[in-house]
């Protein structure tokens, strides 16, 4: 089976001395992909940061020292960081990477071509002392020294948008609602039932809207991104609101409630992933009480018919435009929990 490409690279880097570890010390770990195979890096010497909870989860199973933030004070003799797709985030995770070594530490960069690796390394290259690059497995790997540039203009600050919400860099929809939002929540009725849950809640537009309306005494966000979710926990100010750190499709309560509000990803990282998606549906039946309702945007062109019909007796179109179709569906076929 072949390696994950940046496994590749780093065994790559380490057999050719494209990259030298240092002898002693820790090594950070910041957002590798879970199928990322990190067996050629000192396992007893490794702290993996991960804020996305199925990506943390995964290397924990497998024995890793794994956290969703930066143990704070403690320094490392080098830090991998593991390029996203959001520039904004991969700039703040390079400054973050910087505060978190010691002085002279070794900082590994790594990312794939799509994900905006080349622009990360021409942005670098005037600020800092760069090692020779590896291409290999459509990306690149290249490293540098802790100096006098920390980078801490590329530091992660929090901006306010539209409406006083606070996102963060990397977040989903961090410059403003995406539509699908915008339509489900103008969309949902002016009294809902008391027991809800927001299925993938962001930084917190949706549940908002949630706790407007009347009825509502107790609202679950349930979001796998830590950074979204500490977004979240600013927004919404409300005693009603209870906030899980947790992966959407495997998520579970005590008892079945009243109403699911969901606007489902349908990427995993950039590759369209229909099934994802169709994940967070059967998990929302998982979820409903049997008298429950799924309140749901998604693209109007994903396969989710087949899944609704076979979940609920109940399935309602109850709005759409050019691209998002809003779906009411209820009185459940079989409890799946």
């Amino acid at each position: 089976m072949r390696l994950p490409m940046r496994s590749e690279r780093l065994i790559f880097a380490l057999r050719n001395a494209s990259l030298s570890l240092p002898e002693s010390g820790d090594i950070l770990v910041m957002r590798p992909r879970g199928s990322d195979s990190l067996a050629m890096l000192p396992k007893a010497r490794l702290t993996i940061v991960h804020g996305n909870r199925p990506d943390y989860e995964s290397f924990a199973a497998r024995g890793y020292s794994v956290m969703p933030a930066r143990p704070a004070g403690k320094r490392f003799a080098a830090v991998l960081v593991c390029i996203p797709r959001a520039k904004a985030q991969a700039r703040a995770m390079l400054a973050e990477a910087v505060a978190a070594a010691t002085p002279q530490g070794l900082i590994i960069v790594d990312g794939q071509k799509t994900d905006g690796i080349d622009s990360i390394l021409r942005d670098l290259r005037p600020r800092l002392t760069l090692s020779e690059t590896v291409s290999k497995a459509h990306g690149k790997l290249f490293s540098f020294r802790v100096g006098d540039d920390t980078l801490s203009d590329w530091a992660s600050t929090p901006q306010i948008i539209e409406g006083g919400f606070q996102t963060l860099p990397g977040v989903f929809s961090a410059d403003g609602p995406d539509a699908g939002s915008a339509l489900l929540a103008a969309a949902l009725p002016p009294k809902l039932p008391a027991r809800i849950i927001d299925l993938g809640a962001g930084w917190g537009y949706l549940s908002r809207a949630i706790l407007a309306r009347t009825g509502v005494k107790e609202l679950h966000l349930v979001e796998a991104e830590a950074a979204a979710l500490d977004c979240a926990r600013h927004n919404i100010q409300d005693t009603r609101a209870h906030f899980h750190w947790a992966d959407a499709t495997s998520f579970k309560l005590d008892r079945g409630v009243d109403a699911v509000v969901c606007n489902p990803p349908f990427h995993s990282g950039r590759e369209p992933d229909p099934l994802l998606g169709v994940a967070f549906v059967q998990a929302a039946a998982r979820l409903l009480a049997p008298h429950g309702t799924l309140w749901l945007v998604a693209n109007r062109h994903l396969p989710y018919d087949r899944t609704l019909a076979a979940l609920f007796r109940e399935v309602e179109d109850i709005g759409t435009d050019a691209r998002f179709r809003l779906t009411r569906a209820a009185k459940l076929i079989r409890q799946t929990r």
